[in-house]
């Protein structure tokens, strides 16, 4: 299939880069159009007289026809910023506050190291996006043996990789960094790439600092041998209840950890800003050596992408999220709701310290996030969870031996009752 002439130029600029090497078939494919989006950006900006180009119905120039049924919900914001479209790339404010953001919580990150972040519809949208431009058929995509389940449908299902699985923890409740590094060298091909979800979904488990440090250094030694593409998952960022946890993303150690490695880094306001249904995120690139071209490249790829699948992300999301990042009363707020889960967690950690040896259930690390998991003994936790859902709870079950609980969702007041029923039931199934 002959390329097409940007996509070809695009290529040209990432020759010779990890990324390039790293690209995926349709990600050699990808450019973003010179057509309707790129030319209604241009005419944002130049057209002072009369702007003809987007397909938007306005009352006059800048503003949109709005619905006043609409309207009255959100009277602050003016109809542009409800209704009209946003870029392809994002809404360019929310874009550089984001990056603000991102630099403020991984102060180890050099600012010309990563790419201006693009917004993409919700964190799955952002993987998503991930997977279309680096993974071919074929490809070792590494997650850990306690992975979100959706990795599956993304990176198999869409893309037609094989997920490859080494164990989360070993015996004594630690990360397997071992594993994770013979699981790397396995790999026969010269490409790789590793989905880095912390806090872990399921487990609610976040690397010390020591471990974190110990993961880049073998990500490093590993990228002396092969091409790395390491996506940092950071769905769950910022909740972390114990002292000696990594308070950054690893993003903030791998962006710059190999020339041969390629970070990107997934996140988004859905569990940091509780805002679960914006759906909004964001994808980041971070690289030691690749230029301002080349992280340009790559977002212009991402931004064909993004054209191809979504054209663009909701709009009203993206314009009371600006309002948020931007507002003096956020901090505090969030530092309430921060302190609300935290109690919830203290109080599950409380009562499985009271946990008898006879309840068939072996509680897996977990110091952060939203979750965390029991691995059954002899019973099977599908059963489990239906034996549950007959008394009225509900939980996950993945797999056969692993239950996960949401202690996150669950009011502090009604953790006891909650947890007394889970190992009540286990029991009666034993």
């Amino acid at each position: 299939m002959k390329l097409n002439p940007l996509a070809q130029s695009l290529n040209q600029t990432l020759e010779g880069s990890v990324a390039y090497r790293l690209l995926s078939d349709l990600g050699k494919r990808m450019f973003f159009p010179r057509g309707v989006a790129a030319q209604s950006m241009e005419a944002k900006e130049k057209a002072h007289r009369f702007d003809a180009t987007v397909g938007i119905a306005n009352v006059e120039r800048g503003k949109p026809i709005i619905l006043e049924e609409i309207h009255r919900w959100v009277p602050e914001l003016s109809p542009a910023e409800i209704v009209s479209y946003a870029p392809t790339p994002g809404d360019p404010e929310l874009r550089k506050l984001w990056q603000q953001e991102i630099l403020r919580k991984n102060p180890d990150v050099p600012p010309d190291r990563i790419s201006l972040p693009m917004v993409t519809s919700g964190l799955t949208g952002a993987l998503s996006q991930v997977a279309d431009l680096f993974v071919n058929p074929h490809d070792h995509v590494l997650v850990s043996d306690f992975f979100w389940g959706n990795y599956r449908l993304l990176f198999e299902g869409r893309r037609e990789a094989r997920l490859v699985t080494y164990p989360l923890f070993t015996e004594e409740g630690s990360l397997d960094l071992e594993a994770l590094e013979r699981t790397i060298r396995d790999i026969p091909a010269k490409k790789a790439v590793l989905v880095l979800n912390f806090p872990n979904n399921p487990t609610g488990y976040t690397p010390t600092v020591d471990e974190a440090r110990a993961m880049a250094g073998l990500l490093a030694r590993c990228a002396e041998e092969k091409d790395l593409l390491v996506v940092c998952d950071d769905a769950y960022f910022g909740l972390f209840y114990e002292e000696g946890i990594y308070p950054h993303s690893l993003f903030n150690l791998l962006a710059t950890a190999h020339p041969n490695l390629l970070a990107v880094k997934v996140d988004g306001p859905t569990k940091e800003l509780y805002v679960w249904g914006f759906r909004i995120g964001f994808l980041t690139f971070g690289s030691p050596v690749l230029t301002a071209g080349q992280f340009d490249a790559l977002n212009q790829k991402l931004a064909g992408s993004l054209r191809a699948t979504v054209s663009n992300s909701n709009r009203l999301a993206q314009s009371l999220l600006k309002r948020a990042l931007t507002s003096a009363h956020t901090p505090s707020e969030l530092a309430k709701w921060a302190d609300l889960l935290k109690a919830r967690y203290r109080k599950t950690r409380q009562i499985l310290s009271r946990m008898g040896d006879d309840v068939p259930l072996v509680p897996q690390p977990f110091n952060s996030g939203y979750f965390m998991c029991f691995k059954t003994r002899g019973i099977d936790a599908e059963a489990l969870r239906q034996a549950l859902l007959e008394k009225g709870i509900g939980t996950i079950s993945l797999g056969r031996d692993v239950l996960r609980v949401t202690f996150a969702s669950i009011p502090e007041e009604h953790l006891e009752e909650l947890f007394s029923e889970i190992f009540e039931t286990a029991r009666s199934l034993a």
